[in-house]
């Protein structure tokens, strides 16, 4: 290996740990305690350090929302590999929605919430989060309907499961009602 392939592989480590750093510390603490001093000191590694790898906070919550839509998009695609039928692959990808959300508050919120930086539902939109939405359409372009865009019904489904995600985590939803929400949204907007 030349030193430069060492060092390349060198960078791309600290920055793995600078992105997991970022993501313990947003799920414990909130993305208000993510600064890039305590980063830093997590990763015994000074702020220049930091900022060879990224310009700033912003950038760091991009590189999570990256790593998020990629990990989400395989929950995704697991779920519905086992499901059989196009309702229960429907049903099966919006709990694997919600359930994702849930356990992920702070990547959900760098995903969806937070300013990292990145371009959506545009030509230079990351692939990660190109893939998560394929990861989505995948299942609900097979339900839209006729006449009805795939990937435009998948944007209504989609909206729909980041609503119940957002009011719940808020406790604005009562969690008893969680699979009869799955239940309505599967039977009344995918019709399956």
């Amino acid at each position: 290996m030349s030193v430069q392939e060492r060092k390349q592989r060198e960078r791309a480590e600290r920055e793995r740990l600078i992105v997991a750093a970022a993501r313990e510390l947003a799920e414990q603490q909130g993305w208000d305690a993510v600064t890039t001093r305590r980063l830093a000191e997590r990763i015994e590694y000074s702020q220049p350090v930091l900022y060879s790898h990224f310009r700033g906070k912003r950038e760091i919550i991009g590189a999570v929302a990256l790593e998020g839509a990629a990990e989400m998009a395989v929950a995704v695609r697991a779920a519905t590999a086992g499901a059989d039928g196009p309702r229960e692959r429907v049903a099966a990808l919006a709990r694997a929605y919600l359930d994702f959300a849930e356990r992920n508050p702070a990547v959900y919120d760098a995903i969806f919430q937070l300013d990292g930086g990145l371009a959506y539902a545009q030509e230079h939109t990351p692939e990660p989060l190109k893939d998560a939405f394929a990861a989505l359409m995948e299942s609900l372009g097979e339900v839209a309907g006729d006449g009805i865009h795939p990937g435009l019904f998948t944007e209504t489904f989609w909206a729909s499961l980041h609503g119940l995600a957002t009011l719940t985590r808020a406790g604005r939803l009562l969690p008893e009602d969680a699979e009869a929400r799955v239940e309505l949204l599967v039977e009344r907007l995918a019709k399956v």
